[in-house]
């Protein structure tokens, strides 16, 4: 079983309003899940890579 991140625990969110980028273990250590500019929505950080499929 081969995982899609580059390590274990590497998942990075991204705020929607400023674009600080936060992994899982900081968020795991506040109390409220917050950004530093208080906004409280994140979005999962994709790769830069883009994915080709050939069509059928």
């Amino acid at each position: 079983m081969s995982s899609s991140e580059g390590g274990t625990g590497s998942v990075t969110y991204e705020c929607m309003r400023c674009g600080t980028p936060v992994t899982v273990e900081e968020l795991s250590r506040l109390p409220e899940i917050k950004c530093i500019c208080g906004f409280r929505v994140f979005r999962k950080a994709r790769p830069p890579i883009v994915k080709q499929l050939k069509a059928v």
